[in-house]
């Protein structure tokens, strides 16, 4: 069965399991999934060896701690140190599809801001000018930034499972971690220096340009 059929699968056998067991379980789900190097393939199989496990419990009675023990979280650490690493060429296919993802709705999100900054606010112009120096800079530094903050929300989202942690608290942390990140977005595009020739562009070429990455990072995602 392949990943995505697996995955599917997944969901909806979880719409069996009581609130509760759902819960417990979808925190080994996300635990498990957000492992760094490690096969889909096999993740997938392992997780679903387990949603079979616990339906199993369920039927006997039992629930998600008869299966996972007193300390789930161990439990999730080991199975994830078992599973085998991606290989190369998953790795750099995944890696590869998120970047495109990354400037699809970046460049998308721009294209309609600048609109809205036209139509809505009367600022700036149909056509904008780039200069394409810069624009190279912006996207080479934006790429590991984004991947640093990327690694943050996993380590995050891994960190949390378990906790029972204040939605109000998680909130906070979660803004204060957009703003800073937003922020140092908008340091980037502020310091970088005028470099190269110049281009205009009207606004809906970074939409139809956004679209177009995001065609291509589906068809990359679809490829074995």
């Amino acid at each position: 069965m392949k990943t995505e059929e697996m995955v599917k699968d997944n969901n909806e056998k979880r719409r069996h399991l009581t609130k509760e067991n759902r819960n417990d379980y979808e925190e080994m789900l996300m635990y498990i999934r957000l492992s760094f190097n490690k096969s889909q393939q096999e993740t997938e199989e392992v997780l679903s060896e387990l949603l079979d496990h616990v339906l199993q419990a369920q039927e006997e009675g039992k629930t998600v701690q008869d299966v996972f023990g007193n300390d789930p979280k161990q439990y999730a650490k080991e199975i994830a140190g078992e599973l085998p690493k991606m290989i190369t060429k998953e790795r750099t296919k995944l890696m590869f599809m998120g970047i495109l993802y990354f400037f699809a709705a970046s460049i998308f999100v721009s294209g309609i801001y600048n609109y809205l900054m036209y139509y809505a606010f009367q600022q700036g112009e149909l056509m904008k000018t780039y200069q394409i120096g810069t624009v190279v800079i912006e996207a080479m530094i934006s790429i590991p930034i984004a991947l640093g903050f990327l690694y943050g929300i996993i380590y995050y989202i891994r960190w949390s499972c378990f906790k029972h942690i204040s939605k109000v608290l998680e909130f906070l942390m979660i803004w204060i971690y957009g703003v800073l990140s937003l922020g140092v977005f908008l340091l980037l595009f502020y310091v970088t220096p005028a470099v190269g020739p110049e281009m205009s562009m009207p606004h809906y070429m970074l939409l139809f340009m956004g679209i177009v990455l995001f065609v291509v990072a589906q068809v990359v995602k679809g490829r074995k």
